[in-house]
Protein backbone atom coordinates (compact mmCIF):
# COMPACT_ATOMS: atom_id res chain seq x y z
CA UNK A 1 0.00 0.00 0.00
CA UNK A 2 2.97 2.12 0.76
CA UNK A 3 4.48 1.21 -2.38
CA UNK A 4 1.07 2.35 -4.34
CA UNK A 5 1.18 5.72 -2.86
CA UNK A 6 4.93 6.41 -3.68
CA UNK A 7 4.59 5.48 -7.06
CA UNK A 8 1.36 8.30 -7.42
CA UNK A 9 3.56 10.99 -5.69
CA UNK A 10 6.31 9.93 -8.17
CA UNK A 11 4.37 10.17 -11.19
CA UNK A 12 2.81 13.44 -10.38
CA UNK A 13 6.22 14.90 -9.64
CA UNK A 14 7.34 13.54 -13.47
CA UNK A 15 4.49 15.43 -14.75
CA UNK A 16 5.13 18.80 -12.92
CA UNK A 17 8.44 18.50 -14.23
CA UNK A 18 7.39 18.04 -18.01
CA UNK A 19 5.08 20.48 -17.64
CA UNK A 20 7.33 23.13 -16.47
CA UNK A 21 10.41 21.78 -19.17
CA UNK A 22 7.67 22.44 -21.90
CA UNK A 23 6.41 25.83 -21.15
CA UNK A 24 9.94 27.10 -20.32
CA UNK A 25 10.91 25.15 -24.20
CA UNK A 26 7.91 27.12 -25.68
CA UNK A 27 9.07 30.63 -24.60
CA UNK A 28 13.22 29.59 -25.07
CA UNK A 29 11.29 29.10 -28.68
CA UNK A 30 9.32 31.80 -28.99
CA UNK A 31 12.53 34.58 -27.65
CA UNK A 32 14.84 32.76 -30.15
CA UNK A 33 12.14 32.81 -32.87
CA UNK A 34 11.81 36.79 -31.97
CA UNK A 35 15.78 37.30 -31.76
CA UNK A 36 15.96 36.05 -35.33
CA UNK A 37 13.63 38.05 -36.59
CA UNK A 38 15.25 41.17 -35.58
CA UNK A 39 18.46 39.89 -37.00
CA UNK A 40 17.01 39.56 -39.97
CA UNK A 41 15.15 42.71 -40.03
CA UNK A 42 18.60 44.04 -39.03
CA UNK A 43 20.50 42.43 -41.41
CA UNK A 44 18.29 43.84 -44.05
CA UNK A 45 18.24 47.34 -42.60
CA UNK A 46 21.22 48.86 -41.22
CA UNK A 47 21.07 50.50 -37.03
CA UNK A 48 23.49 53.48 -36.65
CA UNK A 49 22.94 52.96 -32.65
CA UNK A 50 19.95 52.28 -30.51
CA UNK A 51 18.41 54.38 -27.96
CA UNK A 52 15.61 55.39 -25.08
CA UNK A 53 12.51 56.04 -26.89
CA UNK A 54 11.14 57.86 -23.78
CA UNK A 55 14.25 60.00 -23.20
CA UNK A 56 15.90 60.14 -27.16
CA UNK A 57 19.56 61.72 -25.73
CA UNK A 58 20.52 58.55 -24.28
CA UNK A 59 22.16 56.08 -27.01
CA UNK A 60 24.13 52.74 -26.75
CA UNK A 61 25.93 50.97 -29.91
CA UNK A 62 24.00 47.92 -28.90
CA UNK A 63 20.68 46.93 -27.74
CA UNK A 64 19.71 46.39 -24.32
CA UNK A 65 18.07 48.65 -21.31
CA UNK A 66 17.44 52.15 -20.48
CA UNK A 67 19.35 52.60 -17.13
CA UNK A 68 16.85 55.23 -15.90
CA UNK A 69 13.92 53.60 -16.77
CA UNK A 70 14.11 50.24 -17.53
CA UNK A 71 12.56 50.36 -20.88
CA UNK A 72 14.12 48.22 -23.82
CA UNK A 73 16.10 50.56 -26.16
CA UNK A 74 15.07 50.25 -30.03
CA UNK A 75 17.62 50.43 -33.27
CA UNK A 76 17.74 53.80 -35.63
CA UNK A 77 18.27 52.74 -38.85
CA UNK A 78 20.27 54.51 -41.27
CA UNK A 79 17.19 54.57 -44.16
CA UNK A 80 15.08 56.68 -41.36
CA UNK A 81 14.14 60.04 -43.06
CA UNK A 82 16.39 62.56 -41.73
CA UNK A 83 17.96 62.82 -38.05
CA UNK A 84 15.53 61.63 -35.15
CA UNK A 85 14.65 64.84 -33.44
CA UNK A 86 14.75 64.04 -29.31
CA UNK A 87 11.88 66.57 -28.65
CA UNK A 88 9.71 64.44 -31.42
CA UNK A 89 10.08 61.96 -30.41
CA UNK A 90 9.66 62.31 -26.78
CA UNK A 91 6.84 63.94 -27.76
CA UNK A 92 5.22 61.20 -30.00
CA UNK A 93 1.45 59.37 -28.40
CA UNK A 94 0.20 56.45 -30.14
CA UNK A 95 -3.18 56.02 -30.31
CA UNK A 96 -4.71 53.10 -31.84
CA UNK A 97 -7.91 53.33 -34.68
CA UNK A 98 -10.31 52.51 -32.49
CA UNK A 99 -9.63 55.35 -29.82
CA UNK A 100 -8.93 57.60 -32.86
CA UNK A 101 -12.48 57.17 -33.99
CA UNK A 102 -14.05 57.67 -30.69
CA UNK A 103 -11.87 60.91 -30.21
CA UNK A 104 -12.72 61.97 -33.57
CA UNK A 105 -9.31 62.50 -34.65
CA UNK A 106 -9.52 63.53 -38.80
CA UNK A 107 -6.54 64.38 -40.69
CA UNK A 108 -5.43 66.60 -43.76
CA UNK A 109 -2.54 66.94 -46.33
CA UNK A 110 -0.49 70.07 -45.45
CA UNK A 111 -0.47 71.60 -49.21
CA UNK A 112 1.39 74.63 -50.85
CA UNK A 113 -1.19 77.48 -52.37
CA UNK A 114 -1.52 80.63 -54.39
CA UNK A 115 -2.65 83.22 -51.42
CA UNK A 116 -4.53 86.53 -52.14
CA UNK A 117 -5.80 88.65 -49.43
CA UNK A 118 -8.28 90.97 -49.86
CA UNK A 119 -8.30 94.83 -47.48
CA UNK A 120 -11.59 96.13 -48.45
CA UNK A 121 -12.21 100.05 -47.62
CA UNK A 122 -13.15 103.45 -49.05
CA UNK A 123 -11.84 106.41 -50.72
CA UNK A 124 -12.00 109.63 -52.32
CA UNK A 125 -10.99 110.61 -55.80
CA UNK A 126 -9.11 113.50 -55.86
CA UNK A 127 -6.44 114.83 -58.73
CA UNK A 128 -2.56 113.88 -59.29
CA UNK A 129 -1.16 116.41 -57.98
CA UNK A 130 2.02 116.09 -60.18
CA UNK A 131 -0.24 116.37 -63.54
CA UNK A 132 -1.80 120.33 -61.71
CA UNK A 133 -0.50 123.86 -63.28
CA UNK A 134 -0.85 126.86 -61.42
CA UNK A 135 -0.83 129.89 -63.76
CA UNK A 136 0.44 133.22 -62.41
CA UNK A 137 2.50 135.87 -64.14
CA UNK A 138 5.53 137.32 -63.24
CA UNK A 139 5.14 141.38 -63.53
CA UNK A 140 2.36 143.98 -62.18
CA UNK A 141 -0.12 144.74 -64.97
CA UNK A 142 -3.60 144.62 -65.75
CA UNK A 143 -5.94 141.70 -67.14
CA UNK A 144 -7.28 142.85 -71.12
CA UNK A 145 -8.83 139.95 -72.44
CA UNK A 146 -10.14 136.40 -70.86
CA UNK A 147 -10.48 133.44 -73.49
CA UNK A 148 -11.19 130.75 -70.83
CA UNK A 149 -13.92 132.25 -68.66
CA UNK A 150 -15.49 129.55 -66.57
CA UNK A 151 -14.55 126.58 -64.23
CA UNK A 152 -14.70 122.99 -65.82
CA UNK A 153 -13.85 124.58 -69.08
CA UNK A 154 -11.60 122.01 -71.09
CA UNK A 155 -8.36 123.20 -72.26
CA UNK A 156 -5.29 121.82 -74.89
CA UNK A 157 -1.77 122.83 -73.93
CA UNK A 158 -0.61 125.96 -75.56
CA UNK A 159 -4.05 127.58 -75.75
CA UNK A 160 -4.41 131.28 -75.52
CA UNK A 161 -6.23 131.71 -71.53
CA UNK A 162 -5.91 135.76 -71.38
CA UNK A 163 -3.87 139.13 -72.29
CA UNK A 164 -2.09 141.05 -70.00
CA UNK A 165 -1.03 144.46 -70.11
CA UNK A 166 1.95 145.75 -68.30
CA UNK A 167 4.41 148.55 -68.49
CA UNK A 168 7.23 146.67 -67.38
CA UNK A 169 6.76 144.21 -70.00
CA UNK A 170 6.35 147.16 -72.46
CA UNK A 171 9.99 148.79 -71.07
CA UNK A 172 11.11 145.43 -71.82
CA UNK A 173 10.25 144.85 -75.10
CA UNK A 174 10.93 148.30 -76.00
CA UNK A 175 14.87 147.83 -74.11
CA UNK A 176 14.77 144.90 -76.40
CA UNK A 177 14.58 146.59 -79.82
CA UNK A 178 16.88 149.04 -78.69
CA UNK A 179 19.77 146.73 -78.26
CA UNK A 180 18.37 145.16 -81.19
CA UNK A 181 19.00 148.45 -83.57
CA UNK A 182 22.21 148.78 -81.29
CA UNK A 183 23.12 145.48 -82.62
CA UNK A 184 22.48 146.46 -86.36
CA UNK A 185 24.31 149.71 -85.86
CA UNK A 186 27.35 149.31 -83.93
CA UNK A 187 28.00 145.41 -84.06
CA UNK A 188 30.42 145.30 -87.00
CA UNK A 189 32.12 148.24 -85.29
CA UNK A 190 35.94 147.98 -85.81
CA UNK A 191 36.20 148.23 -82.30
CA UNK A 192 35.28 144.93 -80.73
CA UNK A 193 34.92 145.55 -77.32
CA UNK A 194 31.52 147.97 -78.88
CA UNK A 195 30.30 145.24 -81.05
CA UNK A 196 30.85 142.18 -78.04
CA UNK A 197 29.24 145.02 -75.57
CA UNK A 198 26.13 145.16 -78.30
CA UNK A 199 25.52 142.00 -78.71
CA UNK A 200 25.68 141.05 -74.54
CA UNK A 201 22.87 143.84 -74.10
CA UNK A 202 20.82 142.31 -76.53
CA UNK A 203 21.13 139.01 -74.99
CA UNK A 204 20.26 140.41 -71.67
CA UNK A 205 17.16 141.92 -72.61
CA UNK A 206 16.28 138.91 -74.97
CA UNK A 207 16.61 136.68 -71.26
CA UNK A 208 14.08 139.02 -69.27
CA UNK A 209 11.32 138.74 -71.68
CA UNK A 210 12.05 134.75 -71.44
CA UNK A 211 12.32 134.74 -67.80
CA UNK A 212 9.21 136.63 -67.97
CA UNK A 213 7.19 133.90 -70.03
CA UNK A 214 7.55 135.84 -73.22
CA UNK A 215 7.62 133.02 -75.52
CA UNK A 216 10.62 132.32 -78.54
CA UNK A 217 7.12 133.00 -81.13
CA UNK A 218 6.14 136.25 -79.38
CA UNK A 219 9.80 137.54 -79.59
CA UNK A 220 10.37 136.54 -82.74
CA UNK A 221 6.95 138.74 -84.09
CA UNK A 222 8.69 141.37 -81.88
CA UNK A 223 11.62 141.21 -84.45
CA UNK A 224 9.62 140.86 -87.86
CA UNK A 225 7.40 143.59 -86.55
CA UNK A 226 9.95 145.78 -84.88
CA UNK A 227 6.80 147.56 -83.03
CA UNK A 228 6.60 146.65 -78.83
CA UNK A 229 2.55 145.09 -77.88
CA UNK A 230 0.67 146.99 -75.94
CA UNK A 231 -0.20 143.39 -74.39
CA UNK A 232 0.89 140.07 -74.23
CA UNK A 233 -1.01 136.59 -74.63
CA UNK A 234 -0.59 134.04 -72.34
CA UNK A 235 -1.08 130.25 -72.44
CA UNK A 236 -2.23 126.79 -70.99
CA UNK A 237 0.57 124.99 -70.15
CA UNK A 238 -0.92 121.76 -69.68
CA UNK A 239 -3.92 119.84 -71.29
CA UNK A 240 -6.62 119.63 -68.83
CA UNK A 241 -9.37 120.72 -67.30
CA UNK A 242 -10.11 124.25 -65.27
CA UNK A 243 -10.52 123.80 -61.59
CA UNK A 244 -10.10 127.69 -60.10
CA UNK A 245 -10.19 131.01 -62.10
CA UNK A 246 -9.36 134.16 -60.79
CA UNK A 247 -8.45 136.18 -63.65
CA UNK A 248 -11.58 138.30 -64.58
CA UNK A 249 -10.73 141.28 -67.31
CA UNK A 250 -10.06 144.77 -66.34
CA UNK A 251 -8.09 143.58 -63.38
CA UNK A 252 -4.58 144.12 -61.77
CA UNK A 253 -2.94 141.18 -61.12
CA UNK A 254 0.67 140.60 -59.48
CA UNK A 255 3.26 137.63 -59.28
CA UNK A 256 1.31 136.73 -56.37
CA UNK A 257 -1.91 136.43 -57.76
CA UNK A 258 -3.03 132.27 -58.92
CA UNK A 259 -4.92 133.29 -61.77
CA UNK A 260 -5.83 129.38 -63.15
CA UNK A 261 -5.36 126.16 -61.89
CA UNK A 262 -5.40 123.29 -64.05
CA UNK A 263 -5.67 119.65 -63.97
CA UNK A 264 -4.49 117.08 -66.41
CA UNK A 265 -7.47 114.55 -65.15
CA UNK A 266 -6.08 111.14 -67.42
CA UNK A 267 -4.46 109.98 -64.45
CA UNK A 268 -5.86 110.38 -61.63
CA UNK A 269 -5.45 109.52 -57.69
CA UNK A 270 -7.68 108.01 -55.15
CA UNK A 271 -6.92 108.43 -51.30
CA UNK A 272 -8.05 105.43 -49.57
CA UNK A 273 -8.67 104.36 -45.85
CA UNK A 274 -6.73 101.99 -44.34
CA UNK A 275 -6.88 100.49 -40.78
CA UNK A 276 -3.47 100.87 -38.93
CA UNK A 277 -3.78 97.45 -38.00
CA UNK A 278 -4.07 96.49 -42.07
CA UNK A 279 -1.43 98.63 -43.16
CA UNK A 280 1.40 95.80 -42.54
CA UNK A 281 -0.40 93.75 -45.71
CA UNK A 282 -0.51 96.99 -48.09
CA UNK A 283 2.54 97.76 -50.26
CA UNK A 284 3.70 99.52 -52.69
CA UNK A 285 2.97 98.61 -56.38
CA UNK A 286 0.48 96.12 -55.21
CA UNK A 287 -2.82 96.01 -57.24
CA UNK A 288 -6.23 97.83 -56.57
CA UNK A 289 -9.80 97.29 -57.52
CA UNK A 290 -12.26 100.42 -57.37
CA UNK A 291 -16.07 100.69 -57.60
CA UNK A 292 -18.40 103.54 -57.98
CA UNK A 293 -21.75 103.87 -56.54
CA UNK A 294 -23.15 105.67 -59.80
CA UNK A 295 -21.85 103.03 -62.27
CA UNK A 296 -21.93 99.74 -60.31
CA UNK A 297 -21.19 97.27 -62.78
CA UNK A 298 -17.32 98.74 -63.66
CA UNK A 299 -14.51 98.25 -61.95
CA UNK A 300 -11.22 100.08 -62.55
CA UNK A 301 -7.96 98.61 -61.77
CA UNK A 302 -5.26 100.18 -60.32
CA UNK A 303 -1.87 100.18 -58.41
CA UNK A 304 -0.63 101.82 -54.82
CA UNK A 305 2.15 104.35 -55.71
CA UNK A 306 2.39 105.97 -51.99
CA UNK A 307 1.47 105.34 -48.32
CA UNK A 308 1.56 108.40 -46.16
CA UNK A 309 3.41 108.14 -43.03
CA UNK A 310 1.04 109.70 -40.93
CA UNK A 311 -2.01 107.74 -38.34
CA UNK A 312 -4.88 110.18 -38.01
CA UNK A 313 -5.00 110.01 -34.41
CA UNK A 314 -9.51 110.27 -34.40
CA UNK A 315 -9.71 107.37 -36.94
CA UNK A 316 -7.10 105.24 -36.44
CA UNK A 317 -6.20 105.47 -40.43
CA UNK A 318 -3.64 105.20 -42.99
CA UNK A 319 -3.86 107.14 -46.48
CA UNK A 320 -3.12 105.11 -49.05
CA UNK A 321 -3.00 106.76 -52.57
CA UNK A 322 -4.06 104.49 -55.47
CA UNK A 323 -3.53 105.56 -59.08
CA UNK A 324 -6.20 104.95 -61.63
CA UNK A 325 -6.23 105.81 -65.58
CA UNK A 326 -8.58 107.99 -66.28
CA UNK A 327 -8.98 108.44 -70.13
CA UNK A 328 -12.66 108.85 -70.39
CA UNK A 329 -12.51 111.50 -67.27
CA UNK A 330 -15.48 109.34 -65.62
CA UNK A 331 -13.56 109.59 -62.47
CA UNK A 332 -14.07 112.71 -61.35
CA UNK A 333 -12.41 114.30 -58.15
CA UNK A 334 -14.44 114.27 -54.73
CA UNK A 335 -16.75 111.62 -55.64
CA UNK A 336 -16.15 108.70 -53.11
CA UNK A 337 -15.61 104.74 -54.19
CA UNK A 338 -14.77 101.46 -52.67
CA UNK A 339 -11.71 100.25 -52.71
CA UNK A 340 -9.94 96.74 -53.01
CA UNK A 341 -6.53 95.90 -51.98
CA UNK A 342 -5.52 92.84 -53.34
CA UNK A 343 -2.08 91.46 -51.14
CA UNK A 344 -0.50 88.52 -53.19
CA UNK A 345 1.49 86.63 -50.53
CA UNK A 346 2.41 84.07 -53.78
CA UNK A 347 2.78 80.38 -52.96
CA UNK A 348 2.65 79.48 -49.01
CA UNK A 349 2.83 76.59 -47.58
CA UNK A 350 -0.80 76.30 -45.58
CA UNK A 351 -2.76 74.45 -43.12
CA UNK A 352 -6.15 74.67 -41.56
CA UNK A 353 -6.27 76.71 -38.46
CA UNK A 354 -7.97 74.63 -36.16
CA UNK A 355 -4.63 72.47 -36.65
CA UNK A 356 -2.72 74.60 -34.95
CA UNK A 357 -2.36 74.79 -31.44
CA UNK A 358 -1.36 78.18 -30.39
CA UNK A 359 -0.72 78.58 -26.63
CA UNK A 360 0.47 81.90 -26.98
CA UNK A 361 4.33 81.15 -27.05
CA UNK A 362 4.63 78.53 -29.35
CA UNK A 363 2.80 77.14 -31.92
CA UNK A 364 2.23 73.03 -32.66
CA UNK A 365 0.86 70.86 -34.77
CA UNK A 366 0.22 67.19 -34.48
CA UNK A 367 1.59 64.97 -37.78
CA UNK A 368 0.25 61.76 -38.72
CA UNK A 369 4.11 59.66 -38.96
CA UNK A 370 1.86 56.14 -39.60
CA UNK A 371 0.88 53.41 -37.47
CA UNK A 372 -0.90 55.29 -34.96
CA UNK A 373 2.02 57.71 -33.90
CA UNK A 374 1.47 61.01 -33.94
CA UNK A 375 4.61 63.78 -33.38
CA UNK A 376 4.23 66.70 -31.36
CA UNK A 377 5.89 69.85 -34.04
CA UNK A 378 6.46 73.17 -33.01
CA UNK A 379 6.19 75.44 -36.33
CA UNK A 380 6.19 79.22 -37.07
CA UNK A 381 3.68 80.95 -38.48
CA UNK A 382 2.59 83.69 -40.60
CA UNK A 383 -0.54 85.50 -42.30
CA UNK A 384 -3.45 84.47 -41.14
CA UNK A 385 -6.78 84.38 -43.76
CA UNK A 386 -9.52 82.90 -45.28
CA UNK A 387 -9.37 80.21 -42.24
CA UNK A 388 -6.00 79.43 -43.03
CA UNK A 389 -2.40 79.81 -41.54
CA UNK A 390 0.19 80.02 -43.16
CA UNK A 391 3.33 78.07 -42.24
CA UNK A 392 6.72 79.72 -42.60
CA UNK A 393 9.11 76.75 -40.83
CA UNK A 394 7.96 73.32 -39.37
CA UNK A 395 6.36 71.50 -42.28
CA UNK A 396 6.59 70.20 -45.66
CA UNK A 397 4.39 69.95 -48.51
CA UNK A 398 2.94 66.94 -48.50
CA UNK A 399 2.87 65.73 -44.92
CA UNK A 400 -0.18 64.81 -43.11
CA UNK A 401 -1.14 66.56 -39.87
CA UNK A 402 -4.08 66.68 -37.82
CA UNK A 403 -6.76 68.93 -38.32
CA UNK A 404 -9.53 67.48 -35.94
CA UNK A 405 -9.29 66.11 -32.54
CA UNK A 406 -5.67 67.51 -31.61
CA UNK A 407 -6.67 68.98 -28.32
CA UNK A 408 -7.52 65.11 -27.09
CA UNK A 409 -3.86 63.89 -28.96
CA UNK A 410 -2.44 67.35 -27.15
CA UNK A 411 -3.91 65.54 -23.68
CA UNK A 412 -2.78 62.23 -24.28
CA UNK A 413 0.55 63.99 -24.99
CA UNK A 414 0.58 65.50 -21.45
CA UNK A 415 -0.67 62.36 -19.93
CA UNK A 416 2.57 60.99 -21.58
CA UNK A 417 5.30 63.55 -20.43
CA UNK A 418 3.98 63.43 -16.95
CA UNK A 419 3.64 59.49 -16.33
CA UNK A 420 7.88 59.42 -17.96
CA UNK A 421 8.57 62.36 -15.68
CA UNK A 422 6.89 59.83 -13.09
CA UNK A 423 8.84 56.74 -13.68
CA UNK A 424 12.04 58.62 -14.23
Amino acid sequence: MAHRKFSRILALVVAIVVLIGAVYSRKVWSASERDNSTQKVAAERKILYWYDPMHPAYKSDKPGKAPDCGMDLVPKYADDDGQPSPAAEASAVVISPEKQQLMGVRTGSVKRELLVRDVSTTGQVTADETRVAHVHVKVNGFIDKVYVDSIGQSVQKGQPIFTLYSPDLLASQQEYLIARRGVQTMGKSQISEVAEGSESLLRSARERLKLWDISDDQIKELDETGKPSRTLTFYSPVTGIVTDRKAFPNTSVNPDTELYTVADLSSIWVNADVYEYEVPFVKVGQRAEMQLSYDPGKTWKGRVSFIYPNVDPVTRTVKVRIEFANSDLKLKPGMFASVQLHVDYGRQIVVPQEAVLDSGRQQTVFVDVGDGHFEARKITTGARLDGKVVVLAGLKQGETIVTSGNFLIDSESQLKSAESAMVH
